[in-house]
Order: structure tokens, then sequence, then C-alpha cells
């Protein structure tokens, strides 16, 4: 059974830093890219950053570009988001994806 199980998230003042992880399990994880997702209330999906298998090639979107980190320990199975100068409109349910996998997500609130 696949498994994407999200974690970190928390309440954080803006200017903050949170780190997120995503530990996977049931399949071979170092043979996937990985996405982080976020969802805002009341708002639509919206792609937060991705790494490629080997964890050598990131991308981010503009909203994120420069305050959020994305990597991967591939011997740990597990995917990590640095956030960094966190702002009100970060928050959402941050949720990890591979292939088609989802996991359940873990909420960031900014606020304060």
């Amino acid at each position: 059974e696949v498994q994407l199980v999200a974690s970190g998230g928390g309440l954080v003042q803006p200017g903050g830093s949170l780190r997120l992880s995503c530990v996977a399990s049931g399949f071979t994880f170092g043979n996937y890219d990985m996405t982080w997702v976020r969802q805002a209330p009341g708002k639509g999906a919206e792609w937060v950053s991705a790494i490629d298998a080997g964890g050598r090639n990131t991308f981010y979107a503009d909203s994120v570009k420069g305050r959020f980190t994305i990597s991967r320990d591939n011997a740990k199975n597990t995917m990590y988001l640095q956030m960094n100068s966190l702002k009100f409109e970060d928050t959402a349910i941050y949720h990890c994806n591979a292939y088609a996998w989802w996991g359940q997500g873990t909420q960031v609130t900014v606020s304060g």
C-alpha cells in the first residue's frame, strides 16, 4: 500500500519558518519525481515545488521562489520543504505527491 505522510505544519507568524516532511512507503521512492501542492481555503490547488527523482533538479512556483527550498533524502524515503519568510498567503494545506499518489496533507497557518 502506497502511503505519503506529510507533517511539520503548524501556526507561525509572518516572517517565520517551517519545515515540512513527507515520508513515503509502498513504492520505490528514489525512482519518482516528487511535488508539493497546496490548497488554500476557498481556492483551487496550487503547485508549489517539484524535485526530480535524483534530487538534482528543483522547480518552484514564482510565488515561493527564493523563500522555499525543496529537498529529498532517498535513503530515508523522505522529501522536505523548508519554508522561510512565510506570508499570510502561504496559509494552506500542503500535500505531497508522487505519480498519481497523494498524501493527506499538513496544515500551515500564517497568522498574527
